[in-house]
């Protein structure tokens, strides 16, 4: 007995006449059929394809880490949380910039006005003293080669005090000047002939005691050193001390206009940002932005208002300080040089002699005429300078001893016309009623209206840098919490939003 197989699967429907019976699968197409070609290099296409390389894939761009951003904060502005995210870093940043800035302008201008108040004014008065101790040695000197062998000991020893005050001063002055500056070369060529200047003084003294002629012709050797070479050198450091003067006053006054131009972009944006969370929100106060609002208004009205006080304190120092010392200081140069001229028309005797017009005149009396007319111009301007009666009276004082000099200079030179040399020598060094005296009387007014401009200078530039005390270091702390501020005010809106 036969037993069909057994199969999961049912037997094909028998074949029905007339209707054609479709194949299990489908044919399926052979490979394409390849055509033979000849290649030019001799080598064959790829098997199964038409023999023509597939084109290069086009290379991938690889994106910038900048597009990236700015792909990413594209996307972040366009939901709330993504732009709150945005301004809060914007406003911590702007309110970061106006402190740094603030602090960086103010240390700045800080710097300059200490410079002003220790170094460079010192430095100028400084120089000042180098040029009126080299004047006062050549009239100490002068002096006592008139008192021939009686020289007086306080003139010996003014002479003696006055080469070393210009020693000291040539040395500090080569301590605070730049190395292979104009400066340092004007203070190495005043110190070679500061000794130079004093051996020519000994030998005028020398031949003097001894009663040879010659020393005058020594001592005014010695002079013409001194008014042609080194007085001019001292006067070009007192200009260029000057010069350094007026720089940190213009590097100390101008107004901080970057920093005070952030900080109004600061507030802006803050007060923008506060104005746009209570249009959203319909809250009030945003407490971190109100507290950064307030930082910065605290260090913008603290830059203004400091500065502002400091830049009158520091103008008020140059003009009833700086601009009246440098007139004091004229004046009394121009007193020293006059004196030392009076004594060089006795020492020379007429050989000096210059040409006026048509007229021939004294040399050294000539120059005396002309640095009593500069000081007479000096202490005119210095009156007009004078703020208060303790700085006028000293200049009124010296400007009637200057008149009683001119006076008794007069009838000293009309005694020396008419030969009476002993009475003209007795008129100008004498022990009373000499031009001495009133020479004496001038310098020690314009000594004590120097102190007193002095004082009022240190005063008011001391007052202008005290006003910017603290407030680089307070601009750049205040300007931090006010970053903080603006930060934790934006988060606050960040959290309404998880």
């Amino acid at each position: 007995m036969t037993h069909p197989p057994k199969s999961s699967a049912a037997p094909p429907p028998p074949p029905v006449p007339g209707v054609p019976t479709m194949p299990a699968m489908p044919p399926q197409p052979g490979p394409p059929e390849q055509r033979s070609r000849p290649a030019a290099s001799g080598r064959q296409g790829p098997p199964g394809g038409s023999g023509r390389p597939a084109p290069p894939l086009p290379p991938q761009v690889r994106r910038t880490a900048f597009v990236e951003g700015a792909d990413r904060l594209r996307a972040a502005a366009t939901t709330e949380p993504g732009r709150l995210r945005i301004i809060g870093a914007l406003l911590a940043l702007l309110v970061v910039a106006f402190g740094a800035v603030t602090a960086w302008q103010m240390a700045d201008r800080s710097a300059a006005a200490d410079d002003v108040l220790n170094n460079s004014q010192p430095l100028s008065s400084a120089a000042a003293d180098i040029y009126r101790s080299l004047a006062d040695a050549n009239t100490a000197a002068s002096s006592g080669f008139l008192a021939g062998g009686q020289e007086s000991a306080d003139t010996r020893k003014r002479y003696e005090t006055d080469i070393d005050n210009a020693a000291e001063g040539l040395v500090e002055a080569a301590t605070n000047s730049d190395p292979g500056s104009p400066a340092a070369a004007t203070v190495a060529r005043l110190n070679r002939l500061l000794p130079e200047y004093k051996g020519l003084v000994e030998r005028a003294r020398t031949y003097n005691r001894q009663g040879f002629p010659v020393g005058g012709a020594y001592l005014r050797y010695a002079n013409e050193k001194m008014q042609k070479q080194m007085l001019p050198q001292a006067e070009v450091l007192y200009t260029s001390e000057n010069q350094r003067l007026r720089a940190d006053y213009a590097d100390a006054t101008p107004y901080p206009w970057a920093a005070i131009g952030l900080g109004v972009l600061s507030l802006a944006g803050l007060g923008w940002a506060q104005h746009r969370s209570y249009r959203r929100t319909n809250r009030v106060l945003n407490q971190g932005l109100v507290a950064a609002t307030a930082t910065a208004t605290v260090v913008l009205l603290w830059l203004v208002v400091g500065h502002s006080v400091a830049r009158s304190d520091l103008k008020g120092s140059y003009n009833h300080g700086v601009l009246s010392l440098n007139v004091l200081h004229d004046a009394r140069i121009a007193s020293l040089k006059a004196r030392g001229n009076e004594n060089l028309t006795l020492v020379s005797r007429g050989a000096e002699t210059k040409l006026v017009g048509d007229r021939t005149v004294d040399a050294y009396d000539y120059a005396f005429r002309t640095d009593m007319d500069a000081l007479g111009k000096r202490l005119a301007e210095a009156q007009k300078l004078a703020d208060d009666a303790t700085g006028e009276k000293p200049v009124t004082a010296a400007v009637g001893n200057m008149k009683v000099w001119k006076d008794r200079h007069g009838a000293a030179r009309a005694e020396d016309e008419n030969g009476n040399y002993a009475n003209a020598l007795a008129k100008v060094i004498g022990p009373k009623d000499a031009t001495g005296e009133c020479f004496d009387s001038v310098d020690d007014h314009l000594s004590d209206a120097i102190d007193h401009e002095t004082a009022e200078f240190k005063q008011a530039a001391g007052d202008g840098l005290g006003a910017m005390t603290g407030l680089s270091a307070g601009a750049a702390v205040l300007a931090v919490l006010g970053a903080a501020g603006a930060v934790l005010g934006i988060g606050r809106r960040l959290s309404e939003y998880r």
